[in-house]
């Protein structure tokens, strides 16, 4: 056996990992998510009067940042002043053609943030009931019961047998069985 042959080659797999890197970027788009476009990051007039299109003006708050979301592609995140909606932000995706200052909305939309009120962690129901949750409870059961106590009765039952003897007295005195 040749010694040389069983050595791996430490040349091989850099050029074909290159190579490999090469072919795999071949007909994928390079998505520019750095730096805004100029144009589109200065147009946040255009973006809150979108906005305006969709909720009234008091609902939209300040201006919270411009993300480039691609090549002439820019987000622009609004302060939600809605109520209910805390910590929740307008959003207005402008775009423009290139070499063009036409500024073109292409959506519209509320999203909640990190800081929006998320509803708690499920706690089952015995773990929520306090003590003195129950202690109101035992309070309140005596004062119902001295309180259906001291009612006078009123039973259905009564006016039911009334309705019975007045059914037979309605019938005709030739018609009787």
């Amino acid at each position: 056996m040749n010694a040389e042959a069983e050595q791996p080659d430490t040349t091989a797999p850099e050029t074909v990992g290159a190579k490999a890197e090469a072919k795999r970027r071949t007909g994928v788009p390079v998505w520019r998510t750095g730096k805004p476009d100029a144009f589109l990051a200065a147009a946040v007039g255009e973006a809150r009067t979108a906005i305006e299109g969709i909720t009234a003006a008091s609902d939209i708050g300040a201006h919270l940042a411009a993300r480039s979301e691609g090549d002439r592609l820019v987000t622009h995140l609004f302060e939600s002043k809605m109520a209910g909606y805390d910590g929740w932000q307008w959003y207005a995706v402008l775009t423009r053609n290139s070499r063009s200052k036409v500024v073109t909305v292409s959506e519209l939309g509320l999203l909640p943030s990190e800081d929006s009120i998320l509803s708690p962690e499920w706690v089952p129901w015995a773990e929520r009931v306090r003590p003195e949750d129950a202690q109101a409870a035992e309070e309140e059961e005596p004062r119902a019961a001295v309180a259906s106590a001291s009612e006078p009765d009123t039973s259905p039952a009564d006016a039911s047998g009334s309705d019975d003897e007045d059914a037979e007295d309605d019938e005709p005195a030739g018609e009787a069985d």
